[in-house]
C-alpha cells in the first residue's frame, strides 16, 4: 500500500470505510488489555521466587561483620548489599548508601531535603525566589510528577539519538543560577530505549553550572536490562568521569531491583561523592535508624554475587525479548510502508517511543481505551502532560501476555491509521478550492 500523503481524498476516504468497520469489530468483543506501565509480568515476577526460601526461621542472620540483620543499625546498608549493589552500579561500596524499596522515593526525598533544607549549606530551594530543572523531553513521567508537586518550573530540553542536547543543556545551566537540576534515564531511558553517548556523558561531568546545589538526578533504572546477550548498549560511568573533570560533587546516581527481583519488594541504592555522602546521612540519622536489612540479605544470600545478577536478567531478557520483536514486527507490518508514524526500536529498557502524525496521539490512545486497549496517558512523556506536537506515544510491552501484546498491538495500528487517515482528509478538505 502507498503512503497516506500520497493517496487521494477519495482513496483516503475509502481506507478509512474500511478501517471504521473493523474497528467496530473489535470493540464489540469487549476485550480488557493494559499496556499503561512498564511493569513485570507474572513470569518474569516467578523468577524471583526463590528469594522467598534464602531465608527462613533456622537462617543465620548475621552479616560477615557480625551486623545482626534483625536489629537497628547499619545506615548506609550491610556491606554485603553494598557490595553487590556496587558492582550492579559500576562503584565503589563506600560511595553507596542502600534504601528501602524503591529509587522513586529516593529521589522525592532527595527533592523534598533539597526543598526544606538546602544542598550542602546552601540556601533551601523554598526560600529561593524561583526553582526550576531541566527536563529531557519526551522522559519519565514520574520524575516530572515529583518536581511539579515542589512547585517546580520545568524546563523541556530536546532528546537527540544520543541523549539531551547538551548545547541547549550547557547554555541555560552556564546562565541560569535558578536551574537545580536534570532529571535523566541514562540507559536505555524512558521512553526511547536509548542510552546516552560517551560524548555526551564526558559533556554532563564538565558541565559548569550558575548554581552552587546544581545537581544531576542520574536514575539508572535499566542499567542491567538488556534484551540481547551480543548487542548492548554501553554507558561511561557518570562518577567517575565527573571525577576526572573536577565536578566530584554534581551527581546523585540513583538505583535500584524494582524490575529485577519484585518491584514491591526490591531494594533501593544511591550513589554519589563523599561530599555528598555527608549530606546525606546527616539527614538520613533524622529520618531513620536503617532500613530493611533483611531484605538486604535475601538479596544477597539469592544471587550471592553480581554474576548471579547478570545470569538472572539474561531470564529476564528471554521473557521479554519476543515481545519487543513482535511489536516492532508489527509496527512495521501494518504501518511501514504508510509513512504515518515513526519508532524506536531499542537493545534494553521497558519501553518503545512511537511518534504519530502531529496533533493524533491524544485520538490515538483514546481509540484504543474504546476498543478495550489501555495505553499511556498521551502528554505523560512531557511536563505538565502538555506534548505540543501531540504526538509521542509510549508502549509498554512488557506486562500482557503474548497473545495479548499481539492483539493489542494489531488495535493500536489500526488506531493509528485512523486517526492519521481522519488527520489527512481533513487537511485535504481543508486546502480544496471550493466553489
Amino acid at each position: 500500500m502507498k503512503p497516506y500523503a500520497d493517496m487521494t481524498l477519495e482513496e483516503l476516504s475509502e481506507e478509512l470505510n474500511g478501517l471504521t468497520a473493523q474497528y467496530k469489530k473489535v470493540q464489540a468483543l469487549g476485550m480488557r488489555l493494559d499496556m499503561s506501565r512498564g511493569k513485570p509480568c507474572q513470569e518474569q515476577l516467578d523468577l524471583s521466587m526463590g528469594m522467598m526460601d534464602v531465608l527462613d526461621s533456622a537462617s543465620d542472620l548475621t552479616c560477615e561483620d557480625g551486623t545482626d540483620c534483625r536489629n537497628y543499625g547499619q545506615l548506609t546498608g550491610i556491606e554485603e548489599a553494598r557490595e553487590l549493589l556496587g558492582d550492579m552500579m559500576e562503584n565503589n561500596p563506600k560511595d553507596i548508601i542502600i534504601y528501602g524499596n524503591s529509587s522513586l522515593n529516593v529521589m522525592f526525598d532527595t527533592v523534598s531535603r533539597a526543598w526544606t533544607h538546602g544542598v550542602m549549606g546552601n540556601t533551601p530551594w523554598c526560600r529561593q525566589e524561583v526553582v526550576k530543572f531541566l527536563c529531557p523531553v519526551p522522559g519519565y513521567d514520574r520524575h516530572f510528577a515529583i518536581t511539579e508537586y515542589f512547585g517546580i518550573k520545568m524546563i523541556p530540553v530536546p532528546m537527540t539519538p544520543i541523549g539531551p542536547d547538551m548545547d541547549i543543556v550547557e547554555k541555560l545551566v552556564r546562565e541560569d543560577a535558578s536551574i537545580k537540576g536534570i532529571w535523566c534515564v541514562p540507559k536505555y531511558s524512558n521512553p526511547q530505549g536509548i542510552s546516552y553517548s560517551d560524548e555526551t556523558v564526558r559533556r554532563f561531568a564538565r558541565l559548569e553550572p550558575a548554581a552552587p546545589d546544581f545537581r544531576i538526578f542520574w536514575d539508572n533504572a535499566y542499567g542491567m536490562h538488556h534484551l540481547y546477550d551480543h548487542r548492548q548498549d554501553y554507558l561511561i560511568e557518570i562518577l567517575a568521569e565527573c571525577k576526572r573533570a573536577g565536578n566530584p560533587d554534581m551527581v546523585y546516581k540513583f538505583s535500584s531491583t524494582s524490575k529485577i527481583t519484585f518491584p514491591g519488594s526490591g531494594i533501593a541504592a544511591l550513589a554519589t561523592s563523599p561530599n555528598n555522602m555527608e549530606d546525606f546521612l546527616h539527614y538520613l540519622s533524622h529520618q531513620t535508624i536503617g532500613h530493611d536489612k533483611v531484605n538486604q540479605l535475601r538479596h544477597v544470600r539469592f544471587f550471592k554475587n553480581i554474576h548471579g545478577m547478570v545470569e538472572h536478567m539474561r531470564k529476564h531478557a528471554d521473557i521479554i525479548r519476543p515481545k519487543f520483536e513482535a511489536v516492532e514486527e508489527t509496527l512495521k507490518r501494518d504501518l511501514g510502508e504508510l509513512k504515518i508514524g515513526t519508532w524506536t526500536c531499542p537493545l534494553g529498557g521497558y519501553f518503545i517511543m512511537f511518534d504519530s502524525l502531529p496533533g493524533c496521539a491524544k485520538d490515538i490512545v483514546a481509540r484504543c481505551k474504546k476498543a478495550g486497549v489501555t495505553m499511556t496517558p498521551a502528554g505523560a512523556t512531557w511536563p505538565y502532560g502538555q506534548d505540543p506536537n501531540d504526538s509521542n506515544i509510549r508502549i509498554a510491552p512488557t506486562y500482557p501476555g503474548f497473545a495479548e501484546l499481539q492483539t493489542a498491538m494489531e488495535i493500536f495500528t489500526l488506531c493509528v491509521r485512523i486517526s492519521s487517515c481522519k488527520k489527512l482528509i481533513a487537511e485535504k478538505e481543508a486546502s480544496s478550492p471550493t466553489i
